[in-house]
């Protein structure tokens, strides 16, 4: 019987490997060896830090999560690997899964997303965070020549930011408080400011700070009658926010993006699938590699998610390499 390696939650920013065996691939199934996972620092650290609440724990269980929230927990949805045992078709083939981390693991045919040749394997773990940037490109719906603003320029803004720039006219900029961060703008072509240069009256501007100082900084730098996009989720944080002063003179709107489901714009036309289809896909796109900037063993992932947990490492996305495991 094979055997895989997995990594669990254990407690408050700790979690170990554990080992359990695997059940042969049936009919409509395929086994997944891994070759690189993705450690998403919004999503991953909130239920590390055991911050998801109660009201949705249902509703953030990752789709092949084991254990409930807070812990013991085995949760993650960044996977890159080769399909070695399935279908003729996809045998040999690199694949997505929205599976933990994880050495091996066995799916239904229908969970795993096939990636291009085009698509750097390592890079493919940003399949997930690319798709979050789709959900909220389709929620926010910019038109040619707007001036969209991203505050935040972690996985999900720096995504967001460039694909919005890959839109004719569209002029993005993307804010963060860490100025180290505007070479991975330059990188990415699009501008950057620090908050206190953050650019005014902006048709569009996307939160994805994970911070109440962003979302604050969103709604004084939209234009009026605009809409902000709050791509961020707090956990079980608070958050607070100045709607007494000029935010309902100047009819401002934020409308939450979440990728749990399609917006209502695409619902009719696009399921699950073909947005994470299409999400694959745009990481043909080499300039996404600036946001692949840390690297580990598979060994070394108990020190790495608390390292990331306590704020001592600060990648923008951080993997995981499984190859030798």
């Amino acid at each position: 019987m094979v055997e895989a390696t997995a990594f669990w939650i254990d407690g408050p920013g700790t979690g170990s490997l554990r080992s359990g065996p695997l059940t042969t691939p049936g009919d409509g199934e395929v086994l997944v060896r891994t070759l690189h996972t993705g450690v998403s620092r919004g999503t991953e650290m909130t239920v590390l830090g055991g911050r998801v609440p109660q009201s949705e724990h249902d509703r953030m269980r990752a789709p092949f999560q084991e254990g409930d929230f807070p812990w013991p927990v085995k949760y993650g949805y960044l996977n890159v690997g080769v399909v070695e045992d399935g279908p003729s078709a996809l045998r040999g083939r690199t694949v997505f899964t929205l599976f933990p981390h994880q050495s091996a693991f066995v799916v239904p045919v229908d969970a795993v997303v096939p990636v291009p040749d085009a698509v750097p394997a390592r890079r493919a773990v940003l399949a997930g965070a690319v798709e979050t940037a789709v959900t909220v490109l389709w929620d926010a719906a910019p038109l040619l020549g707007d001036r969209l603003t991203v505050v935040g320029a972690g996985m999900i803004g720096c995504s967001v930011a460039r694909l919005a720039a890959g839109i004719p006219g569209v002029e993005v900029v993307l804010v963060d408080a860490d100025p180290a961060k505007r070479d991975i703008a330059a990188q990415l072509g699009v501008g950057f400011a620090l908050p206190k240069d953050a650019p005014r009256d902006r048709d569009i501007v996307v939160n994805a700070s994970g911070a109440e100082a962003g979302l604050r900084l969103a709604l004084e730098t939209v234009v009026t009658e605009g809409e902000v996009i709050e791509a961020s989720w707090y956990g079980d944080r608070p958050v607070s926010l100045p709607l007494g002063t000029d935010f309902h003179a100047r009819r401002l709107t934020i409308r939450a993006s979440q990728v749990g489901s399609v917006p209502p714009r695409r619902r009719g036309s696009r399921t699950t699938r073909d947005r994470l289809a299409l999400a694959v896909d745009l990481l043909r796109d080499p300039a996404f590699d600036a946001l692949l900037t840390g690297e580990s063993s598979w060994r070394d992932l108990p020190r790495v998610m608390a390292a990331l947990a306590d704020g001592r490492t600060a990648d923008l996305c951080h993997t995981i390499d499984w190859t030798d495991a």
